[in-house]
């Protein structure tokens, strides 16, 4: 489906790839970002777009000369990982419990932390600057260092997936953890208190920015690359543990040659050329999808997940949507959801199945292959994933 203007008086328009009607709060959001008078040329929203702080969730913004922190978000660089292996489906037979068991045993989830500095995540070269960032996370490094290949909590996963043509892939979803989290928080309060300075007047006060040459958004723009270099290195160190224990279980230990790898941010920000200008461009739910790029668009758990090839889409400054996007709010689906709807939507799939991942229950998700038709013009599907393992914080 090609974009439709959204029918709003804003001073650029905001155009949108989901086939729905936004609701009141959702219009109003796109109003206010529409209404800066530095967001350059128009918004895009896609597919799965609903409900954020500040900005949408599943909006793409260029702006000019100016970042937003609020709008990129606060797990700075969260995003996808996946991994084509050269194994068959049928070699996972009467191993995916053991598979699971493993990865839960070897890889954090939630809250929790590596117990010791993991070998490959103390070697990462962004350890050597961590003193030039903010000054409230300087006591967290220790917490970062362990926190390295650790998952996290809420949508994050770990998968082993299985395609259309019975060939085995891995797949994970995760950020920056707490020390994203709070170089964000310091940041956007930042913003705000800069705001309030200045009387400059805001629509929302999430929507409070820096502009660029001012100190101010030097800072957050070295803090910025630092924390997305950090979530996509974390996937890197938890993607490599993940395949020593797929190789143990499925190849007696034996390295395996991936046939395609695939690692993509879905909240971060970049300076890009688009329409023949330079501008910032942020992905807030967002994966960039420049001709010839490849990303993941995962569906939730019991869903269908898609691998994507992008086809440069001028219009959404070549992007596409992060995954399906939530129908309905946390709470909403834990009061509509029973264990029941739980175990039935996630049958075939070895995970937890107890009311503490309820909110994460497929039905609380938009439908996937609604949004994918949603987005033919933005990407070619490369591949079509159903999980067989998941596991969750």
């Amino acid at each position: 489906m090609p974009y439709e203007p959204l029918n709003i008086s804003t001073p650029v328009p905001v155009l949108s790839w989901a086939n729905h009607e936004l609701g009141y709060e959702e219009l109003k959001m796109a109003k206010n970002v529409a209404a800066l008078p530095f967001v350059f040329k128009h918004v895009a929203l896609m597919p799965d777009v609903h409900l954020g702080k500040g900005a949408l969730v599943g909006s793409v913004i260029a702006t000019k000369d100016t970042i937003i922190p609020a709008a990129v978000g606060v797990d700075i660089g969260c995003g996808m990982a996946a991994v084509k292996t050269p194994y068959s489906a049928d070699q996972l037979e009467g191993k995916l419990k053991k598979i699971r068991s493993d990865l839960e045993a070897m890889i954090p989830v939630g809250f929790n932390e590596n117990k010791d500095v993991d070998k490959t995540a103390g070697n990462w070269q962004g350890w050597s600057s961590f003193k030039d960032l903010h000054k409230g996370v300087q006591d967290l490094k220790s917490k970062a260092m362990k926190q390295m290949g650790s998952l996290g909590g809420g949508n994050h996963f770990i998968e082993v997936c299985v395609d259309t043509e019975n060939q085995v892939w891995l797949m994970l979803h995760s950020g920056s953890r707490n020390i994203g989290n709070v170089l964000a928080q310091c940041h956007i309060n930042s913003a705000k208190e800069l705001a309030k300075m200045t009387n400059t007047y805001l629509p929302d006060p999430d929507l409070a920015y820096f502009v660029a040459q001012s100190p101010a958004f030097a800072a957050y723009w070295h803090d910025l690359q630092w924390a997305q270099n950090y979530a996509r290195y974390n996937r890197d160190v938890m993607m490599a543990r993940f395949k020593k224990i797929v190789e143990k279980h499925l190849a007696g230990g034996k390295p395996m040659k991936p046939l395609l790898e695939v690692n993509c941010h879905h909240n971060y920000a970049e300076k890009e050329v688009h329409f023949g200008e330079e501008v910032y461009v942020t992905r807030k739910g967002a994966v960039r999808a420049q001709s010839e790029d490849y990303g993941i668009i995962p569906g939730s758990m019991g869903a269908k997940s898609y691998i994507v090839k992008g086809k440069g889409n001028a219009h959404s400054y070549c992007s596409c949507s992060h995954g399906a996007g939530r129908l309905m709010s946390r709470n909403k689906a834990k009061n509509q959801f029973s264990l029941d709807d739980l175990l039935a939507q996630t049958q075939g799939v070895e995970c937890r199945k107890d009311r503490g991942i309820l909110d994460e229950i497929p039905g609380a998700y938009k439908p996937i292959e609604q949004v994918m038709e949603n987005q033919a013009d933005l990407v070619e599907i490369v591949a079509t994933l159903k999980q067989v393992v998941c596991v969750k914080g």
